[in-house]
């Protein structure tokens, strides 16, 4: 089936949650059931420096009347932040890797801080390059401040200027400005992190300080590839990732102690199936064994954990992937890939209020990720919420119409209220939207001439207008009771990825 590059990314982002699925063919494997499940496992496959302290401490505090640290947080909650893309004035795209990797690093600082609601990578970088408004950044990711920086390098020296602001006023909170040489970057980000946290009034614990100043390597030229690598990474949706794995592996090889590096290329290991001619099987075993290695190095890295989980539930060790889950969390209550994993997997356990709630939480961490939100509708429309289902998928598609995962979505949402004529029109978007304009046509078509049984009819012969693909061919086939036909497809996908419903 033709994709764009958009759902190509979506794609590879949804691949972590796709073999989970698989375990609940174990005992009904020859009954419609296993149909109506393997729906849903299709469904989620095409739906994460002048060294030293500083010379040039210009801070200020805002001297808004009753200005008072301690009123941050919603009726009483934990104060909410969202850290925007760190601007490069230089205007080089060789140095985005710069301000982007200190951008994530600032956000995997604060996000470690259960005192303080943070806002995803995936959310506050679709804002890159935008120039948003304050109260806009405000009102869309439901925060109550925002952290600005600019970035210059002159020569090997860098110049990175920050700004906190109140997100509905607009008003300046604190500003302040770091100089580093360009080699010396490894600490930058911890003291940041401390800075803003001060003067948002949180009070720290010893462990939240340790978590702040930890430093992950101490070779410069390690964290620049670090960094490099992650910028590839975070731009996965047009961009190749086995540069974003040239990247780690040269980090770790000037710091084979650097677990950020080995705990990328893991991230990156379980993905790769989309990329390039690989099992899933051999994927997995070389993720595992890099985080692993990462863990072995440090045990904290919240990331990890949640890889491991993956790894973990891909294996049907669902008691392992539960644990290591809820150590992601714990070491990261605001990651939230960690919550939309553990929510898939409980949602896929039947332990659906849990699902929802973790769901739920990945979403308001991430709220401006289709994937996360893709996934807490279709939670919400299995645990039979079709309202809520349908609710959250328009606010999914409020967020991009012209995302083609999202129409996808509505086919089963439609065909679920039995409404078929806008399940196939949803279809004929989808096929448009992947740039397949005759398959479009063609579902109009026959939609108009025959209604719904001839169309299921017409796309389940795989008709030569249409490339049909797997997740098509289970669908329809389902929808058309054809039970044997919905099966065998369902083996090829898995042997795709190497594994077979007939070892199950």
């Amino acid at each position: 089936m033709k994709r764009n590059n958009q759902d190509i990314g979506l794609a590879a982002e949804a691949l972590d949650e796709t073999s989970q699925k698989s375990n609940r063919f174990r005992s009904q494997k020859h009954s419609i059931a296993v149909v109506v499940i393997a729906i849903i496992i299709a469904l989620t496959l095409t739906g994460t420096y002048y060294s030293g302290i500083s010379t040039n401490k210009n801070s200020t505090i805002s001297s808004l009347p009753g200005y008072n640290t301690t009123s941050w947080g919603n009726n009483g909650g934990i104060p909410t932040l969202a850290v925007m893309p760190i601007i490069s004035v230089n205007a080089d795209e060789q140095l985005d890797y710069l301000s982007d990797g200190m951008t994530e690093m600032l956000i995997c600082s604060m996000s470690q801080l259960p005192i303080l609601d943070v806002k995803a990578p995936t959310s506050v970088f679709r804002y890159k390059g935008k120039g948003a408004a304050l109260h806009t950044v405000g009102t869309d990711l439901n925060v109550q401040a925002v952290l600005n920086g600019r970035m210059v390098l002159v020569g090997d020296e860098l110049e990175l200027s920050m700004e906190l602001a109140d997100a509905q006023t607009e008003n300046l909170i604190w500003s302040e400005r770091y100089h580093r040489k360009q080699n010396d970057l490894v600490a930058l980000h911890g003291e940041i992190a401390r800075d803003v946290s001060n003067k948002l009034g949180l009070s720290l614990s010893g462990t939240d300080e340790q978590r702040l100043s930890k430093k992950y390597t101490t070779d410069p030229e390690a964290y620049q590839l670090y960094l490099k690598g992650w910028s590839c990474w975070n731009e996965r949706a047009s961009k190749d990732p086995e540069k974003a794995l040239e990247y780690f592996d040269k980090a770790i090889s000037l710091d084979p102690n650097f677990a950020r590096a080995y705990a990328g290329r893991a991230d990156i290991g379980l993905l790769l199936p989309f990329y390039r001619q690989q099992s899933l099987r051999e994927a997995l075993l070389a993720a595992r064994e890099d985080a692993l290695k990462a863990l072995s190095l440090d045990d904290e890295l919240a990331e990890t954990h949640a890889t491991l989980g993956e790894v973990f539930a891909h294996e049907y060790d669902f008691a392992a992937a539960e644990r290591e889950y809820q150590r992601a969390i714990y070491l990261n209550p605001n990651y939230a890939t960690a919550h939309r994993r553990y929510g898939l997997l409980l949602f896929y356990l039947a332990r659906h209020e849990e699902a929802s709630a973790e769901l739920r939480k990945a979403s308001e961490l991430d709220p401006l990720s289709f994937i996360t939100n893709l996934d807490y509708a279709e939670a919400l429309f299995h645990s039979r919420r079709y309202d809520d289902a349908t609710s959250q998928l328009n606010k999914t598609f409020e967020l991009n119409t012209e995302f083609a995962t999202s129409y996808q979505r509505f086919v089963s949402f439609h065909e679920a209220n039995v409404n078929y004529t806008e399940a196939t029109r949803s279809y004929a978007k989808y096929r448009e939207f992947n740039g397949d304009r005759p398959g479009a046509e063609l579902t109009r078509e026959t939609l108009s001439k025959g209604g719904w049984q001839r169309w299921l009819q017409a796309l389940s012969a795989k008709a030569p207008l249409v490339d049909l693909s797997q997740h098509d061919a289970i669908l329809f086939l389902t929808a058309l009771v054809e039970k044997d036909g919905a099966l065998a497809e369902l083996n090829k996908f898995y042997e795709v990825f190497g594994y077979s419903t007939k070892t199950l």
